[in-house]
């Protein structure tokens, strides 16, 4: 994979096809989530790996925008300590997030964020333990529209560099 090509066109996909994901698939893309740095190397993550649709679909109404999650082929909840405790905790679970979705567009597989609202109503779903909360879930599958795994940046899509960075000082 080129990593350049990756941060440039990979693209949040919320619509999947019914296709399952092969058991090796899963496994690669867990293992990039789980190869994640973090501060201290605390790996304050546990991952719930979901296949089952009436779970998917239970836990899609855990989340105003987390609908995607119930046309998923592949969820995978994110449980991890209070982060009020440490605030690295949620810099963390993004790192491992991103590492997943990476691994999963180099393999052809879309997959899109979901936060968790609901995190009381997600234990009762998943069944985590009382010292572990969800904050994020992602969702991953192949693309209704496959042409999205590689699309070209959209024009105008992001700000350019000369709006966002300040050099030295604000």
């Amino acid at each position: 994979m080129n990593v350049s090509d990756a941060i440039r066109l990979k693209r949040a996909v919320r619509k999947f096809t019914p296709d399952p994901l092969p058991e090796e698939t899963i496994l690669a893309i867990l293992n990039a989530g789980r190869r994640a740095q973090s501060s201290k190397n605390t790996q304050p993550w546990h991952f719930i790996a979901i296949t089952d649709k009436g779970i998917l679909k239970q836990l899609s109404e855990c989340g105003e925008w987390a609908g995607h999650l119930a046309g998923a082929a592949l969820g995978v909840a994110i449980v991890h300590p209070d982060p009020s405790e440490r605030f690295q905790i949620l810099f963390d679970i993004g790192q491992c997030a991103a590492y997943m979705q990476l691994a999963a567009w180099e393999l052809g597989i879309g997959s899109c964020m979901a936060t968790i609202y609901e995190g009381d109503s997600a234990r009762k779903v998943l069944g985590f333990p009382e010292d572990y909360q969800i904050r994020f879930a992602i969702s991953f599958g192949y693309a209704a529209e496959a042409e999205k795994i590689t699309a070209a940046p959209r024009k105008g899509g992001r700000r350019s560099l000369d709006e966002i960075v300040h050099w030295e000082r604000w």
